[in-house]
C-alpha cells in the first residue's frame, strides 16, 4: 500500500561567487583544474589521506578523489554544456540511493563570470537530510572561495 503522506521538500542550497575572468576560463578552472583548488584535506571522504580531486570533463564523467588506497567516487556528470553549465549526482561515501544533485552555472557579467551553484535533492538522504543540508550550506562557502581564488 502506497503512503498518502506528503514528502517534505527541503530547500536547495544556493551559493554564488563572481570570478574576475571570462566564462570559458571560469568553466575550465572549475572542471579541468578541480585538483588545483578543491580543499581535499578538509572536504573529502579520506580527509588528510586524500591527495587530489578529479573530474572527467564529459557527459557520464566521474567526479572523484584520489588517495593512497585508490579512487573514491563522488558523483557522475549527468548534464554537460560547456562553458555554461553542468550537473552531477553527488554521493561521496554513500551509495547512489542517497545521491543528491549539484548544478553549476556560469554566466558572463561585465567582464567577469557569475558562478551559481545549486545543491538539491536532500530528500534522498532520508531522516538525516536536514542536518546534511545544513553541513553543505556552510561547507560550500570555503570550497567556492578556494575556487574563486584559483580562477582569478
Amino acid at each position: 500500500m502506497e503512503s498518502t503522506q506528503p514528502t517534505q521538500r527541503i530547500a536547495p542550497v544556493r551559493k554564488s561567487v563572481v570570478v574576475d575572468a571570462p566564462v570559458e576560463h571560469a568553466f575550465r578552472v572549475f572542471t579541468e583544474r578541480i585538483g588545483d583548488w578543491w580543499p581535499v584535506k578538509t572536504h573529502s571522504v579520506h580527509k588528510e589521506q586524500a591527495e587530489t580531486a578529479g573530474l572527467e570533463p564529459r557527459l557520464g564523467g566521474a567526479v572523484y578523489e584520489l588517495w593512497p588506497g585508490g579512487r573514491e567516487e563522488w558523483g557522475t556528470i549527468t548534464v554537460w554544456e560547456p562553458p555554461h553549465r553542468f550537473v552531477l549526482t553527488w554521493h561521496p561515501s554513500h551509495g547512489l540511493e542517497e545521491a543528491t544533485e549539484v548544478e553549476v552555472r556560469f554566466s558572463a557579467q561585465r567582464g567577469s563570470t557569475l558562478v551559481e551553484l545549486e545543491h538539491r535533492g536532500w530528500e534522498a538522504r532520508g531522516e538525516r537530510a536536514a542536518s546534511v543540508r545544513e553541513a553543505y550550506d556552510t561547507g560550500w562557502v570555503p570550497v567556492l572561495a578556494s575556487y574563486a581564488e584559483a580562477a582569478t
